[in-house]
Formats: C-alpha cells, sequence, structure tokens
C-alpha cells in the first residue's frame, strides 16, 4: 500500500475539519450581521474547500479518502461551535425573571459592571416578579452565568443574542480584557 493512500485521508481530514469550523463561524457571523468579518472568512474557506474536495474527486478508488472527508465534516461543525463560543464577538440580552424583590441581585450584578434595565410584570400563573433586561457583551456571558448559577440557582433567566443595535452607549462598565485576549476567547 503506497504512502500516500494512507496519508492522503489525514490531510483530507484535517483540511475539511478546518474547513467545516470556518463555515460554522461564518455562519453565526452571517446571522449576527458581522459581514466584513463573515466575507473574510469565507474567502478562506472556500480555497480549502476547493483543496479538500478536488482530492476526493481525483482520489475516488480511496475509501478512506472518501470516509476523512465525511468525518471533517462532522468534527469540523462541532469544532467550530466550540470556537466561536471562545471567540464571543458581539453581545447579548440576558433577561432575568425574578420573583419578590430584586435588589440584592441588582447590587450583585451591578457592582460586577452590568448595566440593568428593571421592568415590574405579572404573570397568570406567576406572582408579581421585576423582569431585569441587560445588554452583555458575549465574552462576559459565562461570568454572568457562573454568579446565576452559584449564587442563585433557582432564578429563571434567558440569553438572545443580538443582531443589531445601536453602538454608541457603554453596556459594560466592569473592567474588560483587551480585545486581542477576547479574539482568542481567553
Amino acid at each position: 500500500m503506497p504512502d500516500s493512500y494512507i496519508l492522503l485521508p489525514f490531510i483530507i481530514l484535517f483540511a475539511r475539519i478546518v474547513e467545516t469550523s470556518l463555515e460554522t463561524i461564518r455562519t453565526i457571523y452571517i446571522n449576527r450581521g458581522h459581514t466584513n468579518l463573515a466575507a473574510g472568512i469565507g474567502v478562506v474557506k472556500v480555497a480549502i474547500w476547493l483543496l479538500s474536495t478536488g482530492l476526493v474527486l481525483t482520489n475516488l478508488q480511496n475509501v478512506l479518502g472518501i470516509i476523512a472527508y465525511v468525518a471533517g465534516y462532522a468534527i469540523g461543525t462541532v469544532i467550530g461551535m466550540r470556537l466561536e463560543d471562545r471567540i464571543s464577538i458581539g453581545s447579548v440580552v440576558v433577561r432575568v425573571f425574578v420573583p419578590g424583590d430584586p435588589q440584592s441581585l441588582m447590587g450583585r450584578v451591578g457592582e460586577m459592571g452590568y448595566g440593568i434595565t428593571r421592568l415590574d410584570g405579572t404573570g397568570y400563573y406567576s406572582s408579581p416578579v421585576a423582569v431585569l433586561f441587560m445588554v452583555v457583551p458575549r465574552a462576559e456571558l459565562k461570568t454572568l452565568l457562573g454568579v446565576f448559577q452559584s449564587e442563585y440557582p433557582h432564578l429563571l433567566y434567558t440569553v438572545e443574542d443580538i443582531r443589531k443595535g445601536s453602538e454608541e452607549s457603554r453596556i459594560f462598565h466592569g473592567k474588560r480584557k483587551p480585545w486581542w485576549l477576547r479574539l482568542f476567547g481567553m
């Protein structure tokens, strides 16, 4: 068996993982409105796709190459989603439903640097609640949710991506990491 018969599937697998990871990230950025970033990623993705697809089509007798191509797609999708979570570009809206007095939670979250908007609400099946809205940088979301889960485990909250929003106001007043560290999910 020639070395290329074994080496080729590894090249195809690696290329396909990288290409599919980039495609997953690109799709997420398109949905969030990051046009230029998505376009730049798309250029690299297509170049790698041409390479990996060309290798498979010119070596159809290499069954391991075909399997590597298919497996690379699945692995790349998972890796792409995890990478995007680490990169954390943009902001999210966090909606918190607090039964009773929300002052202690508002104080705790406010100390962390998050701006909060409070609305009072009632529901058909629930007692009156305070609904707290926060616009949070995605890079800071894990910290905020960690506080919710450890200090307020019975809290109901939702998180929603923001596609577009005004960029003139400051939404986070805490200490932010440098952009280059946030870019790599650190």
